[in-house]
């Protein structure tokens, strides 16, 4: 008779160095929502980021970024883990290891050992994870289940950044194919945006966009953070139509994965059909940086999704969000309260 595999016991510590914890995420694959700047950025807010490390023998095998928000009375607090934990692989299964989805045993031990840290050590209410693992992955929770307020939507569409950029654009509608080598023969002035004056201008066509769809927006100083607080890693492109921002597409890069976070377009942007051009040229610098794949961040049945699926022809899902409940005013928290429903709009960050 085989002999039974011995549970892997893990730690956890909390990393305190920005560096540190950058160079670790980078390593095992990590999501950029998972990145020290991203935490900052919400830490601005009404949030604490905690970077968890887990380690098994000394080495590291998984970390999580964890939000956690403080909320009223008797529910105390939420956990949240946004496209989480990244996991380092054990075995064969190579295949995913540059997407942070580990092995079998080392994912089930990561997640269980994160959630139970954050049982201990935050409490209130529960747990929301999120990861960047493909719908199917196995993951064995206890007390896992299915989360009424999803924030991040887990049907997406993801490039694969190693085909050929001629086979990336034959899988596209050809309307857009049309439009991005209209745009290059055309000479668009399409322009990487670093500057916070700059950011500033591109923010008004996003406001105008935002007013257009019907849709919220946060502050310009929450935008700025991002710039400031994601360095190198936020990928700003904006297209200008005599010399004044006119479309733009705003991403974040770790050193797999390029996140679709923003994006927009005035009437001048629409009439020179700057908008697939635009999005495309953060595709090629996600593949100048040797990135391998390119998510554009949640399809819904509207008029922005039908555009981001005219660039493949397939779609992805992700595995969704998943809840552990620490109270038993975890029910009440979901289902009856307003005020869930707020967390989980400015969550989203529009």
């Amino acid at each position: 008779m085989p002999a039974l595999s011995e549970p892997i016991t893990l730690a956890v510590d909390v990393v305190t160095d920005p560096s540190t914890w950058d160079r670790e995420v980078l390593a095992l694959g990590g999501h950029p929502l998972q990145l020290w700047g991203w935490g900052e950025v919400k830490a601005a807010g009404n949030w604490r980021a905690h970077r968890l490390r887990v380690t098994e023998d000394g080495a590291t095998v998984g970390l999580a970024q964890l939000l956690v928000r403080p909320l009223p009375a008797q529910f105390k607090a939420l956990s949240y883990v946004p496209r989480g934990p990244v996991v380092a692989h054990h075995d064969g299964e190579t295949a995913q290891a540059v997407f942070g989805v580990g092995d079998t045993a080392t994912r089930n031990a990561v997640t269980n050992t994160v959630v139970e840290w954050a049982r201990e050590n935050v409490g209130g209410v529960g747990i929301t994870i999120e990861p960047d693992w493909p719908a199917g992955t196995q993951l064995d929770l206890a007390g896992r289940r299915y989360a009424p307020n999803q924030i991040l939507i887990p049907s997406t569409l993801i490039l694969d950044l190693t085909r050929p950029a001629d086979e990336l654009m034959a899988d596209m509608r050809k309307s857009t194919r049309y439009e991005i080598r209209k745009g290059s023969r055309s000479g668009l002035d399409i322009r990487r945006v670093t500057e916070d004056a700059e950011v500033l201008r591109v923010l008004d066509v996003y406001k105008e966009t935002a007013q257009r769809a019907g849709f919220a927006i946060h502050s310009d100083e929450y935008y700025l953070d991002v710039n400031r607080k994601l360095g190198d890693k936020s990928v700003l492109v904006a297209t200008y139509i005599d010399d004044v921002p006119a479309c733009f597409a705003w991403c974040v890069n770790s050193a797999s994965t390029s996140f679709l976070l923003y994006g927009g377009g005035n009437d001048a942007g629409r009439k020179a059909t700057a908008t697939a051009p635009t999005y495309w040229r953060t595709i090629e610098i996600a593949r100048e940086q040797g990135l391998v794949r390119y998510d554009m961040n949640g399809l819904l049945n509207d008029g922005i999704s039908d555009f981001k699926k005219s660039f493949a022809k397939h779609t992805d899902e992700l595995v969704g969000s998943i809840d552990v409940s620490f109270s038993r005013w975890y029910t009440t928290w979901n289902s009856a309260l307003p005020t869930a429903k707020k967390v989980v709009r400015k969550l989203r960050g529009n």
